[in-house]
């Protein structure tokens, strides 16, 4: 999937094509350690141990990307008007928001937990249910969280990169820490069923809508993808630990980086 940014690909909490519950997160940490021990090799990258799982569910996920993900992706855009498009980017960032706000408290950041109450408070009342970004005129700054920064935050490490089938770029502490971040995410309350899956759906087109410009300059560039993804990816979560913790870059300890600038 040609989804190389500074903010990744889609955020734990949007697609659901992983099932929750601790016997499937058992399951999955089984298989990575597995995958593990068979992959790496003198030649690895040191972060990257299985790169050859990696490289394959990489071709996959592009497949099912230029299979279905980016067609659909680019006929939203296509027939979707501009200020339509934000209006549902900026509905999801509210909700967002929501679990932000129970991450930062639970990191016990102070500001970004009242920033995240005040900006879902303001957005939702003032802002049509979030379909504005108020608070954000305001100039109240999004502090965005989830619970894999939640556990960095606390010492828990990356891990090595992993690829998730569709979602794309992690690594493992943050695929261990998926269950939750499904679980806090508020679409998943939503009832009935059908109205929830039309969300879901929603997001991830409007999340690959989002990313297409970036994937037509990965496109063209005559380099290796799945190197560029990886590098950057993990580059760029190295120095905002670095810059959290007030270290040099390259000495990721895991711990919480940055909120990521919108």
């Amino acid at each position: 999937m040609t989804t190389a940014t500074t903010e990744g690909v889609l955020r734990p909490e949007e697609p659901h094509f992983i099932l929750p519950g601790a016997a499937r997160t058992a399951a999955l940490l089984l298989g990575v350690l597995v995958l593990a021990g068979c992959a790496s090799g003198p030649q690895a990258h040191p972060d990257d141990p299985l790169e050859p799982y990696n490289r394959s569910m990489t071709r996959f996920n592009d497949a099912v990307d230029s299979a279905l993900l980016k067609p659909v992706a680019t006929a939203y855009q296509q027939a979707t008007p501009a200020p339509v498009r934000t209006g549902v980017s900026n509905f999801f960032s509210n909700l967002g928001d929501a679990w932000s706000f129970v991450n930062n408290t639970l990191q016990l950041r102070a500001e970004g937990a009242l920033s995240s109450f005040f900006r879902v408070g303001i957005n939702t009342l003032m802002g049509l249910g979030g379909v504005l970004d108020v608070a954000s005129e305001m100039g109240l700054e999004r502090h965005k969280q989830d619970f894999g920064l939640t556990l960095g935050r606390w010492g828990m490490p990356p891990g090595p990169y992993l690829v998730l089938p569709v979602l794309g770029p992690s690594t493992v502490r943050d695929t261990l820490a998926l269950p939750v971040d499904m679980r806090g995410n508020p679409v998943r309350h939503v009832d009935p069923i059908s109205a929830r899956n039309s969300l879901y759906a929603l997001r991830v087109v409007d999340t690959r809508a989002n990313l297409l410009r970036a994937g037509e300059v990965l496109d063209g560039a005559a380099l290796d993808k799945y190197s560029f993804t990886r590098d950057v990816f993990l580059q760029v979560r190295s120095q905002r630990a670095a810059d959290a913790a007030g270290r040099a870059p390259g000495s990721d300890d895991g711990r919480l980086p940055p909120e990521p600038q919108e």
